[in-house]
């Protein structure tokens, strides 16, 4: 997927639906969280690290009509179900709503950017989802880099922005 708009999104108490309960799962709902989003969750099993997670359960698989009766601005498909995801997908498509499917970068129609959150910055990679392991390598290293709060890169670009003395 080349042609790609970076863009981030205000989530917060926005209804956001994630489809699986599993460790991929578990990121995405992971990052809807830390942006202030209302989770629901439609799985039978749910991750160990979610059970005491603030978010609305639906235990059961995934039924036909969900996205439409749920009514998210965001959908991810993250089963380990192929035919689920596809369905899932289908079915956000067909409302209008945004929808990742984590099984297939080529039929999302967002991407979930690596991102290291370092105020004052707020970095994203992404490789279009051609080579998440390096887009997360990346962000590993810029983490390494900013672990002071970016002071390092601030002083060095406040010293590029700076005019020359005369």
């Amino acid at each position: 997927m080349t042609n790609l708009y970076p863009v981030f999104l205000r989530l917060e108490k926005q209804p956001c639906l994630v489809v699986g309960g599993g460790r991929v799962a578990l990121r995405k709902i992971r990052r809807l969280r830390e942006a202030g989003a209302d989770v629901t969750v439609i799985s039978p099993d749910l991750h160990p690290e979610l059970v005491q997670n603030d978010v609305i359960w639906i235990n059961r698989a995934y039924e036909p009509g969900d996205v439409v009766r749920i009514r998210p601005v965001l959908v991810f498909a993250a089963t380990n179900r192929p035919a689920v995801n596809r369905l899932v997908r289908q079915e956000a498509e067909e409302a209008g709503v945004w929808v990742n499917q984590a099984d297939d970068p080529d039929g999302c129609r967002f991407m979930v950017p690596a991102s290291v959150d370092r105020p004052p910055f707020h970095l994203a990679v992404s490789t279009g989802g051609t080579d998440p392991a390096l887009a997360a390598a990346l962000r590993r290293a810029l983490e390494a880099d900013l672990a002071d709060g970016g002071q390092r890169f601030v002083t060095l670009l406040r010293t590029t922005l700076e005019p020359p003395e005369s």
